[in-house]
């Protein structure tokens, strides 16, 4: 067996060096992606044979692009550096994103109550543990900082009755996100605003959640932005927190995923951390942890869903986009599935409180007391049902990867 198995040489000068010996892996993608290699078969069966056939060395492309910038990205995180690393990915088209993310356009982990259920009704799961976490009631104000394309702010306007602000730097996720609230007629209690979280106006929220945004606030930012977070809560409020991270202690591949992460997927996002050093953050600005869930295996189905609609999707994004950037996705997905699968890297929730005397702890035991008491007569005590945001305006043509447009726990 060797490399040749699973892909064809486009160019013979790389066959020569490496069709019967180890490849780097950066060497593998980049030639992937420059189309001097195909993959014409099953993407997973290279991947988790990787192991036999490439070595994860750092290479002379790593240096010059960290010179060049990584490193300036980690020292500066300015403002306009932030504002044109973000909307250079996101505002991309939301054709795109919707190729692979789905109805929901949610760009983070799902929670999957049993492994066959939809990515929608995933993500559906995901918002309502997200609320429930916050203990989210009618009328009270949220704020979710990186809101994406404000699905979550819209679904807890409509479901918990919240008075939702999304803030989001990116202007096609805005216009996205309010278009989505107006058609739904929810315009008074939910709206997004583009802003850097830098220029969230000084006043207070109820609650407050993040998912997987921090990582874009950089390593040397995390405590103000932290701090800025406390300020912005009020004294009796939660915060909830989603982000993924690299695990303690990088091994080789850690390290080159994490470098092919920051440099085609998810620029300046060099505050991917694991839990401790993420908490020791958090504790500096003056939180209190209530509780940390690891949602990784939850994030690898996400992650395989999301590539089986990008597969689904490859003639329209073609079209629009290119080879290329169908090929940067294609492995992007495929071994982001396989590094959630193994530890790599991990996905986590946590909710916080403001570290005060005065806080009321016992919250927590009243809740906990009152799920009981559902769960002793789940007759006179039956939760809601799941419910799904509609996509009440037209979305990009999607589908569910088995080539038919998926419409599944839709609003009438």
């Amino acid at each position: 067996m060797s490399l040749t198995n699973y892909v064809v040489f486009n160019d013979q000068k790389l066959a020569r060096r490496y069709a019967n010996a180890p490849i780097p892996m950066t060497t593998l993608y980049e030639a992937y992606f420059d189309g001097a290699i195909d993959i014409p078969g099953d993407i997973y069966a290279l991947l988790r044979q990787r192991n036999l056939y490439v070595k994860y060395t750092l290479t002379k492309r790593h240096l010059t692009w960290a010179i060049t910038n990584f490193v300036p990205e980690v020292a500066i995180h300015s403002k306009d550096q932030d504002r044109r690393i973000v909307r250079e990915h996101y505002d991309r088209g939301n054709d795109f994103f919707g190729w692979f993310l789905g109805e929901r356009m949610v760009y983070t982990s799902a929670y999957f109550q049993h492994e066959g259920e939809s990515l929608e009704q995933a993500q559906d799961n995901k918002m309502h543990r997200v609320c429930q976490k916050l203990q989210l009631e009618p009328g009270e104000r949220l704020l979710d900082i990186g809101c994406g394309w404000g699905t979550l702010a819209l679904f807890a306007a409509k479901n918990y009755g919240a008075d939702a602000t999304g803030v989001t730097i990116a202007e096609r996720q805005t216009e996205f996100g309010n278009e989505r609230i107006r058609a739904a007629g929810l315009q008074d209690r939910a709206r997004i605003l583009c802003k850097d979280y830098r220029d969230i106006p000084n006043q207070k929220f109820d609650k407050i959640s993040s998912l997987e945004m921090v990582e874009h606030v950089g390593v040397k930012n995390l405590v103000s932005f932290y701090e800025q977070v406390r300020d912005l809560l009020a004294d009796d409020g939660l915060f909830f927190l989603q982000w993924t991270g690299l695990r303690r202690g990088l091994r080789p591949e850690d390290l080159i995923w994490g470098l092919f992460m920051n440099k085609y997927i998810f620029p300046g996002a060099d505050a991917s951390l694991c839990p401790s050093a993420m908490l020791k953050a958090m504790e500096k600005a003056g939180w209190e942890t209530y509780s940390v869930e690891n949602v990784s295996m939850h994030y690898r189905h996400t992650i395989k869903r999301w590539h089986d609609n990008w597969l689904s999707n490859k003639d329209a994004v073609i079209a629009a986009y290119g080879e290329r950037w169908f090929r940067i996705w294609h492995f992007f997905l495929a071994w982001s599935t396989i590094i959630a699968e193994q530890g790599n890297a991990a996905c986590f929730q946590v909710v916080l409180n403001k570290n005060l005397d005065s806080f009321d702890r016992g919250r927590w035991i009243r809740r906990n007391a009152a799920e009981l008491a559902r769960a002793r007569a789940p007759e006179a005590h039956a939760p809601a049902p799941l419910a799904a945001v509609a996509p009440d305006v037209p979305a990009p043509a999607r589908t569910n990867g088995n080539g038919s447009r998926d419409q599944s726990g839709l609003l009438d």
